[in-house]
């Protein structure tokens, strides 16, 4: 599965005010296959996973345990 980040500035609005991430995935991809591949990748908690679908693209907005910065993991893949 690949997750890739969306840098728009609603995403990272969501980043800093909701703790959410945004990522475009693939359009068949389920949500617990998501949340899963997330908290794999990333070594985190992921609280809830919601799902868009526009123009034929999947995006993923994966909202994370309070314990868990969205920022940091956004910094690190230079989204931020």
């Amino acid at each position: 599965m690949i997750l890739k980040p969306v840098t728009t500035e609603k995403a990272v609005k969501l980043i800093e005010i909701e703790n959410t991430l945004l990522f475009q995935v693939g359009r068949k991809e389920k949500k617990e296959e998501i949340k899963k591949e997330v908290e794999e990748k990333f070594k985190v908690k992921v609280e809830k996973i919601r799902t868009l679908v526009r123009k034929n693209k999947k995006y993923v907005y994966a909202k994370l345990d309070k314990k868990n910065a969205a920022i940091d993991i956004a910094t690190k893949l230079g989204m931020i």
